[in-house]
C-alpha cells in the first residue's frame, strides 16, 4: 500500500491559540508530531495547514507542507482538502497535537487495509481504567465480532450492570482511511448522534461505512491546554 500521513494543524484555537508552535521540550510541538511520523516509516509525511509559520517549522523537521485556507471545519476536511491530488491509497490522520504518539501505534492503524479491500476507514483502542469508564472527556468504543465500531460513547460502555463485565475500551484518536472515503467523508451529513455526543466518528456509522477497530496497549497524550503541556514536557523528559 501507498500510505500518507496527514497531520493538518491551524494556528487559530479557542482553548490554546499557536498550539502547534509552543515549545516543548525547547522545540516546537508540530517539530514532536512530524518526528514521531517519520520513525513510523510509512510512508511520506504531508502537513496541511493555513499557518506559514507552521509550514516553516513542519519544513525544517522534515515534513513536506500543503497550504489550506482557515475555513475547514476539522482536521479531517482540511485533510481531505489538502490531499485530493496526492496518489496514496490509505492516509493517517495524525493530530498536530500528539507529540508522545507511538510510532508502533501509527503503524498498527493501518494493519486493517491489508487483509479487507472493502475497508474504508480504521482506529484504534486501549484498555481502560475503572476510573475512565465514567470519565466523559474518554471516549468509549464496543465492537462487533469482526473488530469493527458498534459504537462510541462518552458514556459508559458496555454498561456494567452486573459485578463482572466485559473489559472497556478508551478510544484513541488516531484514524487512517482509504483515500476515496476521505473525499467523500466531509460530505456526508452530521447525524443526531454526533452532534450529541460532539464525535465527528458517529457519522461514519450512522451513514453505515465500517470503521475497524484495532485493539492493543497503545497510549496517547493529546495536548488541548497549556497547561497538558506542561505533564507532556514530564513525559517526554523521561
Amino acid at each position: 500500500m501507498k500510505i500518507i500521513i496527514g497531520i493538518p494543524a491551524r494556528y487559530q484555537s479557542s482553548r490554546f491559540p499557536g498550539k502547534p508552535l509552543a515549545l516543548l521540550a525547547g522545540k516546537p510541538m508540530i517539530a514532536h508530531v512530524v518526528e514521531r511520523a517519520r520513525e513510523s516509516a510509512l510512508g511520506r509525511v504531508i502537513v496541511a495547514t493555513d499557518d506559514d509559520r507552521i509550514a516553516d517549522v513542519a519544513t525544517t523537521a522534515g515534513a513536506e507542507v500543503k497550504m489550506t485556507t482557515g475555513e475547514h471545519h476539522s482536521g479531517t476536511d482540511r485533510l481531505a482538502a489538502a490531499l485530493a491530488e496526492e496518489p496514496c491509497d490509505v492516509v493517517v490522520n495524525l493530530q498536530g497535537d500528539e507529540p508522545l504518539i507511538d510510532p508502533a501505534a501509527i503503524r498498527a492503524v493501518v494493519t486493517p487495509f491489508a487483509s479487507d479491500a472493502t475497508l474504508t476507514m480504521a482506529t484504534l483502542a486501549r484498555p481502560a481504567t475503572n476510573e475512565e469508564i465514567e470519565n466523559p472527556n474518554v471516549v468509549k468504543v464496543v465492537c462487533d465480532a469482526k473488530g469493527h465500531a458498534l459504537y462510541f460513547s462518552r458514556a459508559p460502555i458496555p454498561y456494567p450492570r452486573h459485578s463482572e463485565h466485559a473489559q472497556a475500551w478508551a478510544h484513541v484518536g488516531l484514524y487512517a482511511y482509504r483515500k476515496p472515503f476521505l473525499l467523500i467523508y466531509p460530505k456526508l451529513a452530521r447525524c443526531d448522534s454526533e452532534q450529541t455526543e460532539g464525535l465527528e466518528q458517529l457519522r461514519v456509522l450512522h451513514h453505515g461505512y465500517p470503521i475497524a477497530v484495532v485493539r492493543g496497549d497503545f497510549s496517547a497524550h493529546g495536548i488541548d491546554t497549556p497547561q497538558e503541556m506542561a505533564q507532556a514536557e514530564r513525559i517526554l523528559r523521561k
